[in-house]
């Protein structure tokens, strides 16, 4: 089974929906964690609630460091935001380094439904992005 680690700096929105949505796209051929190079301590509400819209359910997860990580190794990481990927220590075994900047939802004005689809936007943004690398992950096997 592949490893992937999906870093962003609080490790509350998009790299928490980024993870759920590997472990669902990759079907059981790869095993998905998150984690922030400064964890917020908490998984945004409005990220859940995007999550749950698609039957997952991500309300048990933490923002977790990556500092958990450190010493696992991983075949992919992808860093979801600039802090991140400035952060990024060097993992052993990384077959490969991603660098996907997506907006942070987090940052949304308006009313609560204004700010719930920025995070769908940004939710199905990444959905796409990592099913267009899984797909041309398997299509060079």
């Amino acid at each position: 089974m592949k490893r992937v680690l999906v870093l962003c700096t609080g490790n509350s929105c998009r790299s928490q929906m980024a993870e759920a949505l590997w472990q669902q796209i990759g079907a059981g051929h790869w095993e998905s964690r998150s984690a922030g190079s400064r964890p917020s301590g908490y998984v945004h509400p409005l990220a859940i609630r995007a999550m749950s819209e698609l039957g997952m359910d991500i309300s048990a997860c933490r923002s977790k460091s990556l500092d958990e990580f450190r010493d696992e190794p991983f075949d992919v990481v992808v860093t979801v935001c600039d802090n991140a990927q400035e952060a990024c220590p060097v993992f052993p075994g990384n077959g490969a380094v991603l660098h996907w900047p997506f907006y942070d939802p987090a940052d949304a004005e308006g009313s609560e439904e204004e700010q719930l689809a920025v995070f769908r936007r940004v939710r199905d943004e990444i959905k796409s992005a990592i099913g267009e690398y899984l797909n041309s992950f398997t299509e060079g096997l």
